[in-house]
């Protein structure tokens, strides 16, 4: 046989050309790769803590009523706290205060940081502890009582960090809101606890029914 016409491949047209190398298809069944998880939020880490870190306070239950004493209808002081157990490891605790209004956006009310890791209580109108950040209801570093407008039941979710170091925001503690110090404490969050209080101003017939 004339070996011009025993070439094995392609022609285009009269002109032999090499065949082009295709891929093998296995790549179509390779089993998908699963992406990384995602860091946790607070929120997240809070719900998975070890029981043993617990916050609580002295002066009202979890989920029970915040007395008027700590509130902006009596003597505006922040509540008494205590907790126990932090994670081995914790240098540092921060605590914040916020609730969901109706439209489902977040006031904060007090937050704290860079609380000593060999602190187990915050007292009653604690001062001198810890670095104060700013609240929503005013804009200044201090504690910002519950004080409705409307006479009905709200929820303040107090929440404790333990956090692995210190906290170093970027910015002055007058600009430390609870979005900066959450944002802070990112690959710092070693655990978190959480207490919820209720409060509605007197006369409620909504804050009475619970």
């Amino acid at each position: 046989m004339d070996a011009k016409y025993s070439r094995k491949g392609a022609y285009l047209y009269s002109q032999a050309i090499d065949m082009p190398e295709i891929p093998t298809p296995d790549f179509l069944f390779k089993p998908s790769v699963r992406p990384a998880a995602a860091t946790l939020s607070p929120a997240a880490v809070s719900a998975t803590s070890p029981s043993s870190f617990t916050l609580g306070s002295p002066v009202v239950a979890n989920g029970g009523r915040l007395p008027k004493e700590f509130t902006g209808d009596g003597a505006s002081a922040t509540p008494p706290l205590e907790w126990s157990s932090p994670p081995a490891g914790t240098k540092s605790f921060a605590l914040v205060m916020h609730h969901l209004d109706p439209e489902g956006k977040t006031k904060w009310y007090w937050t704290l940081y860079n609380i000593p890791a060999d602190v187990r209580s915050l007292s009653s109108n604690v001062q001198g502890v810890g670095t104060l950040g700013n609240n929503s209801v005013n804009g200044r570093t201090e504690y910002a009582p519950p004080h409705s407008k409307r006479s009905r039941d709200k929820t303040y979710t107090l929440t404790l960090y333990a956090l692995s170091a210190p906290l170093e925001p970027e910015v002055s503690p007058a600009e430390v809101s609870r979005d900066v110090l959450l944002a802070a404490m990112k690959d710092k969050l070693l655990a978190a606890s959480e207490m919820q209080v209720v409060y509605a101003r007197e006369g409620s017939v909504a804050g009475q029914g619970n």
